[in-house]
Formats: structure tokens, sequence, C-alpha cells
């Protein structure tokens, strides 16, 4: 039978930096920062972020590690470290033919007391999100039941998986992951190029497609959890900072509501069932240079079906006040988009598909072609 594993409160920063134009694209990459609550009921002594099909050098940037401008040490102390684990290590992994790279924060181990030297409590805890850390403003301590992590990437990972650790119980300064998965509904961003106008005009932005889906069930043959989701969207005419990416920030706070309720559940019989609005695309403005998006999750608290664990909402877009739950967190998440002087296109930027890029240049060399023959 599988183990429930429950998150009382967390929350995420999403950032996606991206330069759209087709000759000199490029993808910067992906950033997230996160809190998360542990309430498993045992103090933790460190927390992993496992990211399935990505390498170490697809690993751009870790919160609270190098290249943040933060103090990377251990402690509560804001002059040495901003979480209390410090710089995360970086491992590559393999299974077969699955693959991935795991950032591990962990405490460190005092051999001659045989005792970890710090770890987080387990217990009850509302964040607003981008708080539990030392600049975070909640009071952050060593009592506190919470931690903020964050990992960049220069591509999306094909599975996502977060895990506390804990002690193995041999007295040896290992630790394991039993019974500490937590399950964070997550973006998966893809940027489609749109083909270019005729030469002369505005060049067209591309497409933000965010796909978002439902926790996976717990049982097979059964429903997920049942979640609500409201989404909020802004542009603006120029770039978003990463730490403008928080709860009370002026660029969050003018976010508009987008899609004011709708329901996500996994259906065992339809693979695309609890997933938000088939991909969810937006065409941005001609003027935008970053759009940002505010997802909102809140726990269903209406009635399942006792066969198959299937959500019985009166509706999946209009909820009554008893069928919202808990406020669960939410993700902040932006696209930064740059007209730049041309440079090579990198591997990373194939994920978009070679095909279609290949394409979109040969229709315009034909497209330039056409009008340098004209001209002579």
């Amino acid at each position: 039978m599988a183990t429930k594993f429950k998150i009382r409160a967390y929350a995420t920063t999403f950032s996606l930096v991206l330069l759209p134009n087709i000759a000199s694209a490029s993808v910067l990459g992906f950033l997230g920062n996160f809190d998360v609550v542990n309430d498993t009921g045992n103090t933790a002594h460190g927390f992993e972020i496992e990211l399935e099909g990505l390498h170490s050098s697809d690993i751009t940037d870790t919160f609270g590690g190098a290249g943040r401008g933060f103090p990377s040490g251990t402690g509560f102390d804001p002059n040495n470290a901003v979480v209390r684990y410090g710089a995360p290590t970086i491992t590559e992994y393999a299974n077969g033919s699955i693959f991935g790279t795991r950032v591990t924060y962990a405490s460190a181990w005092d051999a001659a007391s045989q005792s970890w030297l710090f770890g987080t409590p387990s217990g009850a805890f509302v964040t607003p999100g981008d708080n539990c850390w030392t600049g975070g403003g909640v009071g952050y301590n060593a009592g506190t039941p919470c931690d903020h992590f964050g990992v960049g990437t220069s591509k999306n990972a094909s599975k996502t998986t977060y895990s506390w650790l804990f002690d193995d119980g041999s007295n040896s300064g290992t630790l394991a992951k039993s019974n500490g998965q937590v399950v964070l509904p997550a973006p998966n961003w893809n940027v489609i190029p749109a083909e270019p106008a005729p030469v002369g005009q505005p060049q067209p932005q591309p497409v933000v497609v965010a796909d978002i889906r439902a926790p996976q069930a717990e049982q097979e043959g059964q429903f997920g959890e049942a979640i609500w989701v409201k989404v909020f969207r802004t542009e603006l005419e120029r770039e978003v900072e990463l730490e403008e990416l928080i709860g009370g920030n002026q660029v969050i706070e003018q976010a508009e509501t987008e899609i004011e309720w709708q329901l996500l559940q996994t259906d065992p019989g339809n693979p695309d069932a609890g997933k938000l609005e088939a991909g969810y695309q937006n065409v941005l403005g001609q003027n935008a240079e970053s759009v940002i998006f505010r997802y909102e999750f809140y726990k269903y608290a209406g009635e399942y079906d006792p066969e198959n664990h299937e959500a019985k909402a009166g509706s999946d877009s209009n909820p009554t006040e008893a069928e919202i739950g808990t406020y669960l967190g939410a993700q902040n998440g932006a696209v930064n988009l740059n007209a730049v002087a041309p440079v090579p296109v990198p591997p990373a930027f194939w994920l978009m598909g070679s095909g279609l890029l290949g394409l979109l240049a040969n229709r315009r060399r034909k497209s330039t072609a056409a009008v340098q023959a004209h001209q002579a």
C-alpha cells in the first residue's frame, strides 16, 4: 500500500529565462525556489532534489550555493549561510537506461558524538513562500520546521522528485529517503517560436506553454488527489529578476486573474486529465520583454467517490465555498525575452525540436533570397 505524504504549506518560485530571436535563440535556464514544510513526524537532516534526464552539466545554479551572491556556510547567521544546510552537492546517477542528477542538501555528521549538526524538526507551519531562510522574515531558526531550497537548470527534467532525508539508523552518518517524499506540482515550460514575419515587419512573439499536472494517484487504477488552482498573469516591458518573484512584490501583486478556478485531478482512464487547460498557451504582446505567472493551489475539500476516489465536485471551474480547502501554496514563474545580436544556437535549445527550427530557418532564407532577387 502506498504511503501518503502531506505538505501543509509550500511555495515555489520558478523562472525561465529565454531569448526568442530564432537566429539568436538561447535558453539561459530554468530557476526554481520553494519553501517546504517538514510534517513527516520525524526530524530530517537533509533534502534532495532528483532531476531525471539531466546531467550535472545541465545544473546552472543552486540556492545557497556558489554564484548567488549569498554566503554558503551552515547555520543560522545571515553572514554565514542562508539555509541551515549550506551549499548542496551535485551528483549524477544511472539505473540502466534511466539517468539523472541529484542536488542534495545535507547536514554535516559529527563522528565523535555520532550526531548530526543540523536538522529540520517536524511540525506545522504556514509560509507565504520564499521565507524559510535567514533573509525570509519569518524568524527562521533551529526550531523552524521548514527550509528553502532551489536549483537552476538549462533544460527541463523529465521527472522531478523532492525528498526529505533522514538518519538511516546505522549511526554512521548515512541518510535515507524513506517516508520523506514530497509532491509539489511544478510547471514544465516550453517556448514555441513563431513563424517569422515578412522582412520589414515586426517579428511575432513566441508562444509560452506551461504544462501543470495534478499529483499522480497513489494507487493504480484510482483517481489522484484533487486540487484547485488559480492562475494570474501579467506582462512587463522589461526583464524581471528572480528576486522579484516572491509574495508581496509589486510584480506579483499586479498580476491579473487569468483563470479563476480549475479543478485538477489525474484520471486513470484519461492520460490528459489533471492537466491545466491543455498546456495553457500564452501569446505575448508585441512590446513584452517578460511575462509573469502565479499559480495558487488549494486543497479540494469536497466529497470523493469511495470506489475510485474521483472528486464529486459540482463543477470543475465554479467551486462552492465548502469545496475549497486549505491554501497549499503558490508557484511564481517568469519568462524573460530579449532581442540580442546573433549568437550560436546551443544544444539546449533543441529541446524545442530541431526539425521545427530547421524549417523556420529554411523559410527565412527563402524569404530573404526572394527579396534580394526582386531588388536585383
